[in-house]
Order: C-alpha cells, then sequence, then structure tokens
C-alpha cells in the first residue's frame, strides 16, 4: 500500500435545490495538463480516492473527488428520492464548474462509474478518457441484490475495532487479499464516531434508492453510455470475485471496445479499495500514456 502524501484543499458549493456539498481539489502547477475528476460508489466518499489522488497529482495533475449528497462531508438530503442519478448529474455538472474544469479524465468506482457512462453520452467531449472501477454498463440483479442486503443496515458498533471487525467478518473471505492496515483505513472513510458509538458517515436512508431492485427485475442497461465513454482511452479495473462486474460482462465490453485496456484486482470484489500499490500503479500510468 502506497502512503498518502499530499493533503488536498476542501471545497464546498451549493446543489441546484441548496444543499451545501463538499469535495477535495488537489491544485496543480500546471494547467497544461488535463485535470482527474474522481467519482465514489453508491454509499461511498470522496476519501476512496486519497491515495490514488496523491499519487496522480505527482504527474502534476490536478486532481478533484466528489463527496455526492448524502455521503462523505456533504449535506444529507430530506428527501430520499433525491439520491437520484440525474439529481446527481447536475450536482457533478455544477461541481465542475464550480471548480472551472470543463474537461477531464474521470475515475468511477461503481455508482460513479454509472455517472461516467452518463456523462459521456449526454456531454461530448467532457471525459477525455476514463477509468471504471468494477463496474460495466449492463449489472446483474444478483449483485445488486447483495448490495441491497447491507447498505444502510449497522448493528451496534461501539469502536473502531468493532466496526472493522464487522467488515471482515461480512467480506473477508472475498478481500482475501486487503491487509489489516487497508481494512482499517476502509473502515474510517465507511465510520465515525457519534454521541459514543459509531455510524455511517452517510445518510442510511440511501438503501432506499435499492427498495424497487428486485430478482425479477431486467437488469440495469448503460451499453449507450458505454459506447460513447469507449470512443476515447478506456481502462477498466475488475475484482477477482466481483459479482457487480461479471466475466461476461467484461467480455461484452471488450467486444465492443476493443482498444479498452483491463486489470483484474487479485483477492477482491466490488469494489475494489484502490489502495494496493499494484492498482495504483496500473492506474496512474494509463492516465500518464493516454492523456
Amino acid at each position: 500500500m502506497l502512503d498518502a502524501v499530499a493533503h488536498p484543499q476542501s471545497r464546498f458549493y451549493r446543489s441546484a435545490d441548496g444543499l451545501t456539498l463538499h469535495y477535495f481539489d488537489w491544485p496543480s502547477p500546471d494547467e497544461g495538463l488535463a485535470p482527474v475528476v474522481c467519482l465514489p460508489g453508491l454509499a461511498r466518499p470522496a476519501d476512496d480516492f486519497d491515495f490514488l489522488a496523491p499519487a496522480l497529482a505527482e504527474q502534476g495533475r490536478r486532481v478533484l473527488a466528489l463527496d455526492h449528497r448524502g455521503r462523505g462531508a456533504s449535506q444529507w438530503d430530506e428527501d430520499w428520492r433525491h439520491y437520484d442519478l440525474s439529481v446527481e448529474q447536475d450536482d457533478i455538472l455544477r461541481f465542475l464548474a464550480d471548480a472551472g474544469v470543463s474537461s477531464a479524465i474521470f475515475v468511477g468506482t461503481s455508482r460513479g462509474g454509472l455517472h461516467m457512462m452518463r456523462l459521456a453520452g449526454a456531454f461530448p467531449g467532457l471525459v477525455r478518457a476514463g477509468v471504471l472501477n468494477d463496474i460495466g454498463p449492463e449489472i446483474p440483479v444478483k449483485g445488486l441484490m447483495a448490495i441491497k442486503r447491507y447498505v444502510g443496515k449497522l448493528p451496534a458498533l461501539a469502536t473502531l475495532d468493532d466496526a472493522i471487525g464487522l467488515m471482515r467478518l461480512t467480506a473477508g473471505e472475498k478481500f482475501s487479499a486487503v491487509t489489516a492496515g487497508e481494512w482499517e483505513i476502509f473502515a474510517r472513510h465507511t465510520f465515525e464516531e457519534k454521541n459514543g458509538r459509531m455510524a455511517f458517515r452517510y445518510d442510511p436512508a440511501l438503501a432506499h434508492t435499492l427498495d424497487d431492485v428486485a430478482e425479477d427485475m431486467e437488469p440495469y442497461d448503460f451499453w449507450n453510455g458505454f459506447d460513447a465513454l469507449a470512443q476515447g482511452p478506456l481502462l477498466t479495473l475488475r475484482g477477482e470475485n466481483s459479482d457487480i462486474l461479471t466475466p461476461d460482462i467484461l467480455q461484452r465490453m471488450a467486444a465492443r471496445a476493443p482498444r479498452m485496456e483491463r486489470h483484474t484486482i487479485a483477492g477482491q470484489a466490488h469494489a475494489p479499495l484502490l489502495l494496493d500499490a499494484p492498482t495504483i500503479a496500473c492506474v496512474t500510468d494509463f492516465i500518464r500514456r493516454v492523456a
């Protein structure tokens, strides 16, 4: 695992409906290099990029990482129905405007990757190159059902060690390559201490976004957005044990995007933590080559 060597600036802006939203900004001395925009997963904070972002910043590149509404340091929404891809897309566009970014390389984990595909399809030229972290244009219902079983559900946890123990108990088999230090980082990104107990660093009401997920539903389809994203340089990361980005879906992606590069993270599932040195090196090398 790499050490986080750079400290970003915290910036805040307003959404269209008045929420205060947060993003991290690792400034760059070289305005000629394309910036990198990092979008986290469904219930994940911008902190998930704390180790990848400094490695990219070492290239002299500006890096930005967004806390979607209801996550991290961004304000929670009183109406969970606003935790919606279209509402969040508007948040992303306002975030980019606040940061003065009109075109960038995007890194998207899970839901963040869905946003990448939507943005590439709707705004040609915005996404110059992309890194999809364990997400594709089709999402298996089985994988969504697994996510539905844990998002927003928290037993009583008194300490961070309790949280680490719970995470290792529930996910350790599929994340067998994650080290003790990485489990602690992952737990700190997921939980915080409030009133003498551990609490999520996201709004538990996000679980309602999965209310309609059922075994008999049709898989979500983002192939049109993927085809637009694949017009430019593209790297797709896959956790070896992922049930969201399956080998079959990845193979179909490669058939439609022959230039797409692929990297498998051994001993991890959905979604890879972006903490291990080989994956960070793969992403930084890809961006150095294609930017």
